[in-house]
């Protein structure tokens, strides 16, 4: 706190804490929070379009008698907004979704309040035109609803307001996750958040329209629901090096905090910082002096060679370039000027330019804070090969940069949550962290998807509507990860009409051949190099045999789903509806294996006209029950050594690993770890969206491993729906010994087990009301509550 009231006045926008020490502990439910009776209005500023890009600054004078017990509001806006009590940070959002769930959060405020005067504040800006796909919008607005006494702090035309003429959008080219920043430090309004400041010429906010409560009703204007995951967190950290310097002599002191930088007259500077590893940060640029200086922050994930432009090795800078999204800083000559964005960045590397100045300059200190949603580690993986350790570690942090308010894709490109990758997100969070709030928010969001034929969004939420059919069936493939791992069935079983929708679509696209016709929409597979982007989504990542009719990937996918939704439907009693999708899976299995099986090469052909061959269709043709038991071992050996196929990339490998697993060849998974050695070889500390040449550097789906370590490697899989009885069928291949813990709703799962010359033994520990049963080479021993020594000799 000490920061805050050292640098009050001169900062450009305060550290927000950390929403695990400050946001968190302090968001209480209201009451009736399902559907509460908002008093409060929405507010906005007067004689602005308010569809367009603006950065407004709302805030209201409160006098209190005595300090409150406790000072409950309901806070939301649009786009976003920051919210500040007497200079505090205090929260952020709101939560991402749509106009017809727009999410508010429930904050008390009393910890920051006093006797006396106090000022309640918040920064609201609107991306307009150039708004990031991700971020839907009605028109700028605020809204505080008060709870009780807490009502004096309600949005009304009380509140005054004033544009900030700082910002600048700076929007090249097609930027998806929204306008960068340029930011004039002689027109910002320093210390407006602080008591003491003088509004007199700012105006007073005017009632936009009235606060909705979500009602399951289509109405105009946004309906609003309470958050449902947790608050997003911020831990400072530092670069871990200055790589480049260029016009000074610069060291690593001024990034430690340790001793300013400081910068001559008339001098053009360029450095290159390393933080050691990609983040998603807040960049903090505190700086003195150097008025009419600007300073140009380039982000980027890594360097690009000039020769062939390139990523290669991503520690490696030499004869390398920096190429990224930009910041722009336009000093005021003021003292400890503290230039942060209103969004966080993502980038391993910063390029810092500084240039046109022609007064001295100093660089105080040049950090940023940690941002995303809060995962706690609470599964661990270890064993005799240290190797798994750093993919382990490399996994979780991609993770972990891969979900903020919703899971995303990317951080860097897109940051837009789309199902192919959130589908394998999930089932990470869920087995490291615990935490399934932010999977049933992504599911209820992708239901709520819906375009009228019954298909869900592949992404969303998102200003930019796509179809991806595939991507629909694994959302039934996601429901039904939840219903095996999570605890809510009431939430699963609501879900089920949104299940029948899909796979209906599908089945009108069944031809008389028996497989799946030509599809409209992006019928989206792989990026392998036989599929590239064609700058055209709808040829792009697509099978050819998707794009004429009768695809033995596409008509297995669809029996995959199906084969799930029997699962679904049957595990509540639908049995009736069960034989339906049990009975169409079993039509296009026989349709499919006699229409493609190529006898003379032994696997599934893409098509009828088996003019190629693919890992996708053989794995998914293994995973939908297409391929007899006992020819599925040979299958999957055959194509995973054929180089001569179309070869799945990190995406599918997730399948065709599940296939493996599937086939009882789960103790190959070691050996089929070799694109994320490859990754690692090149210096990522993040895995990257497909193999080399990549786009993003951070891709959720290229994860995968933090899931599989535990579910393949250790075997620990739910045994019965809602994860009420557990099976572990561990597959340690080369590996001696392996311990590991994971996150169960009953407490923890935990084991240590030892392979010597095939004789297992061990310890295992279930958390007390958990059972289930431990299976290896083909024999079962039952698991009981509490701790049990493991030893079997294999048959």
């Amino acid at each position: 706190m000490r920061v805050f009231a050292k640098y009050a006045g001169t900062l450009l926008t305060l550290f927000l804490i950390s929403s695990t020490c400050v946001c968190a502990q302090n968001i209480k439910p209201g009451p009736n929070t399902d559907k509460p009776q908002f008093k409060a209005g929405w507010i906005g500023p007067p004689d602005v379009q308010l569809t367009n890009y603006g950065i407004y600054h709302f805030r209201k004078t409160l006098h209190l008698a005595t300090r409150p017990a406790d000072f409950i509001i309901h806070i939301s806006a649009d786009n976003r907004y920051q919210l500040y009590v007497n200079g505090t940070a205090v929260a952020s959002g709101p939560q991402r979704s749509d106009v017809s769930h727009w999410r508010y959060e429930t904050i008390d405020l009393a910890p920051y309040l006093k006797t006396g005067e106090n000022i309640i504040a918040a920064t609201v800006w609107n991306q307009g035109e150039n708004a990031a796909w991700a971020q839907l919008s009605l028109q700028t607005g605020l809204l505080i609803d008060g709870v009780g006494t807490a009502s004096i702090a309600n949005s009304d035309t009380s509140w005054r307001v004033t544009e900030n003429f700082a910002y600048a959008p700076i929007a090249i080219g097609l930027h998806i996750t929204g306008p960068f920043e340029q930011i004039y430090a002689q027109r910002f309004p320093w210390g407006w958040e602080l008591s003491g400041y003088d509004d007199r010429y700012w105006k007073n906010a005017i009632e936009t329209e009235k606060a909705i409560a979500f009602n399951h009703e289509k109405q105009q204007g946004r309906q609003l629901l309470e958050r449902n995951i947790a608050m997003v967190e911020e831990v400072p950290q530092r670069f871990k090096s200055v790589r480049r310097a260029e016009g000074i002599l610069a060291g690593d002191e001024f990034i430690k905090g340790t001793k300013p930088l400081e910068v001559i007259p008339h001098s053009n500077v360029t450095l290159l910082l390393d933080q050691g590893a990609l983040t998603n940060a807040y960049p903090e640029l505190l700086v003195s002096g150097g008025r009419d200086c600007k300073i140009t922050l380039t982000y980027t994930e890594a360097l690009y060679a000039n020769s062939d432009g390139q990523k290669a090795n991503r520690n490696e800078i030499d004869g390398k370039t920096v190429k990224g999204n930009q910041d722009v800083f336009i000093l005021d000559g003021g003292a400890m000027r503290l230039f942060r964005p209103l969004y966080y960045r993502t980038f391993r590397y910063v390029e810092v330019k500084i240039e046109n100045h022609q007064f001295p300059l100093t660089i105080n200190s040049f950090s940023s804070s940690f941002t995303a949603y809060p995962f706690a580690e609470n599964a661990s993986f270890n064993s005799s090969d240290i190797s798994l350790e750093k993919i382990w570690n490399v996994g979780w942090r991609t993770s972990r940069l891969c979900a903020y308010d919703t899971y995303m894709d990317c951080p860097y490109y897109e940051q837009l949550q789309y199902i192919g990758d959130t589908r394998i997100q999930a089932l990470i969070s869920l087995y490291v962290s615990g935490d399934d709030r932010l999977m049933k928010n992504a599911i209820t969001q992708f239901d709520q998807s819906r375009i009228a034929e019954g298909l869900t969004q592949s992404r969303y939420p998102s200003g930019m509507k796509q179809i991806i059919p595939p991507f629909s069936l694994f959302w039934i493939a996601m429901l039904h990860d939840y219903r095996m791992l999570g605890s809510d069935e009431q939430f699963v079983e609501n879900l089920l009409p949104g299940v029948a929708e899909i796979l209906n679509w599908h089945e009108q696209y069944i031809s008389e051949q028996g497989m799946l016709s030509k599809m409209p929409f992006w019928n989206f597979v792989d990026w392998p190099k036989e599929w590239p982007w064609k700058g055209n989504e709808n040829v792009s990542g697509v099978p050819e045999s998707a794009l004429t009719g009768n695809s033995a990937v596409l008509t297995l996918q669809y029996v995959y789903a199906l084969n799930y939704a029997e699962e679904l439907y049957r595990s509540f009693g639908l049995l009736q509806q069960a034989k339906v999708y049990e009975t169409r899976a079993k039509k296009l299995v026989e349709a499919t294996y006699k229409a493609c099986w190529d006898r003379k090469r032994e696997m599934m052909a893409d098509s009828p006209d088996k003019g190629t061959f693919s890992q996708h269709t053989n794995a998914m043709a293994v995973l939908a029950g297409a391929i007899p038991l006992k020819d599925r071992k040979a299958l999957l050996l055959k194509i995973e050594g054929d180089p001569d196929i179309i070869q799945c990339t990190i995406y599918y490998r997730f399948y065709m690993i599940q296939a493996f697993k599937k086939a009882g060849l789960g103790k190959e998974y070691l050996r089929l770890l070799k694109p994320w050695n490859q990754m690692l070889d090149l210096g990522l500390s993040t895995f990257a969206e497909r193999p080399e040449p990549t786009r993003s550097d951070c891709h959720g789906w290229s994860a995968s491993p933090n899931y599989d370590l535990l579910a393949t490697v250790c075997g620990i899989t739910p045994l019965k729906p809602g994860f009420k009885q557990v099976r572990i069928a561990p597959e340690l291949g080369s590996l001696t010994w392996v311990e590991a813990a994971m996150p169960h709703p009953l407490g923890e799962i935990k084991m240590r087990l030892e392979n010597q010359g095939g004789f297992l033994t061990g310890v295992i520990t279930l958390p007390n009301n958990l059972n289930g049963e431990f299976i290896w080479h083909h024999r079962t021993i039952k698991l009981k509550p509490g701790i049990q020594k493991i030893g079997i000799k294999s048959l």
